[in-house]
């Protein structure tokens, strides 16, 4: 069965809790931080996009409006490599673009600079330190 992508309302979707564990698993539990560290405020705002494979959810990314950032990036490590990050990344450009944003900007890790030049981003500015590690702000205009 193909890999389907939904985009989801975390006031309403049961599977938000599945996002949450997902992104805990790939962005904070291998830096060692704990699962309160997770979410942010206004998280229930923003554009939420999931991948599933057979039921079981396998990428999820978001956008911020307040920020105007794409955050929280995520793919099961075992699929990272097979496309599902760029398809997710492109259907949110494409499910932002019918909600009339123009520009996104994120904080990508120095790992994945090369995954987001690849989509069309471009670096902005120096680098910098978040969640204790070296990120770059990065910019694309829709």
């Amino acid at each position: 069965m193909p890999i389907t992508f939904a985009r989801i309302d975390p006031r309403t979707d049961a599977r938000y809790p599945l996002e949450l564990e997902l992104r805990f698993r790939v962005l904070r539990q291998p830096l060692g931080m704990p699962r309160a560290t997770i979410g942010f405020a206004g998280e229930e705002n923003a554009v939420h996009l999931i991948a599933v494979d057979e039921g079981a959810l396998v990428g999820c990314v978001l956008f911020d409006f307040a920020s105007g950032r794409l955050r929280a990036m995520a793919v099961e490590p075992s699929l990272q490599g097979t496309g599902i990050g760029a398809q997710l990344v492109t259907g949110l450009e494409a499910e932002l673009k019918k909600l009339g944003v123009q520009t996104i900007s994120l904080h990508a890790r120095d790992t994945a600079i090369g995954f987001y030049e690849k989509l069309g981003y471009s670096i902005e500015g120096a680098p910098f330190t978040e969640v204790g590690i070296p990120h770059h702000n990065m910019v694309k205009m829709l």
